[in-house]
């Protein structure tokens, strides 16, 4: 199908993006990667009167260390992530969980802000970045300003941006030492994930010292599985253990039933996968 009719702008600045933006209307889009956004447009399922294209924009590329975390760039491409030897030092899960984003040629084209802007239920990053206690830096008219992860992802597709604001960079603590895993579950190579779980943890002498867990499509926004980690914590990384602690994992979730999975099937594999994920990081 071909989009309805649009204007377009391509700023060259963090600046110049805000300024376009905080003048435009409600409905104008910004285009990153475009890996959700242009098939959104092609199906006429959202009808902007601008669209603002950050491609030009080179100081919202790139990964760099800042003392004690990691900021990268809004536009970075997952490709980027993927093999950046800083990600995987410092915050592996990112790693981990990018690998599982569709394919190749959408990790060379897709954006890790745009992806966590975008913030659909069952993308593979914001699981991730909730976990490792992200902050999203907002650019906006008023000046610029932090927002942790945990108040980043306000509802389905909504999050805390507020008109005329940009993502530019988010910064991750870093967590080196620590092992992490990412579990999917999906019905087809490549697809969205039906259950996600990104675990993060410390082991020390067999014996799980911190854990942090959060899960994919188990509610309109990335859910922390605490309740999962006060299980895990103090108790040794065996599976008899693991499984059970993770048979807490849908505590405090509001799954939706689609065609993908009902209600009863998401719980199941929360709890399934999230001993998994565990596992597989606690013995990595």
């Amino acid at each position: 199908m071909i989009p309805a009719q649009f204007d377009y702008v391509a700023p060259t600045s963090i600046a110049q993006a805000v300024g376009v933006l905080a003048r435009a209307d409600d409905d104008a889009k910004v285009l990153a990667g475009g890996q959700s956004l242009l098939p959104v447009l092609r199906m006429r399922l959202a009808d902007p009167g601008l669209v603002v294209d950050l491609g030009r924009i080179e100081e919202l590329r790139g990964i760099r260390e800042d003392g004690d975390a990691l900021v990268i760039g809004a536009t970075t491409t997952h490709h980027e992530v993927l093999r950046d030897p800083l990600v995987a030092e410092h915050a592996p899960l990112l790693a981990l969980a990018t690998r599982t984003v569709a394919d190749p040629q959408v990790r060379h084209r897709g954006t890790f802000g745009g992806a966590l802007a975008h913030a659909d239920p069952a993308g593979d990053l914001p699981a991730p970045v909730l976990a490792l206690d992200a902050e999203f830096v907002l650019d906006g008219p008023s000046g610029r300003r932090t927002v942790a992860a945990a108040d980043f992802f306000v509802d389905l597709f909504s999050t805390a941006l507020g008109h005329g604001e940009l993502l530019t960079e988010v910064r991750v603590p870093k967590w080196t030492g620590w092992r992490a895993h990412y579990e999917k579950f999906q019905r087809v190579a490549q697809a969205w994930s039906i259950v996600g779980v990104a675990a993060a943890v410390r082991v020390d002498g067999g014996t799980v010292e911190q854990a942090r867990i959060a899960l994919t499509n188990m509610g309109p926004t990335p859910v922390r599985a605490t309740a999962v980690e006060r299980a895990l914590v103090g108790g040794p990384a065996t599976a008899e253990a693991v499984r059970a602690a993770a048979r807490h994992a849908a505590e405090g979730t509001s799954p939706a039933a689609d065609a993908g999975a009902d209600v009863d099937y998401r719980r199941h594999l929360a709890e399934v996968l999230t001993g998994r994920a565990v596992l597989a990081a606690a013995g990595g």
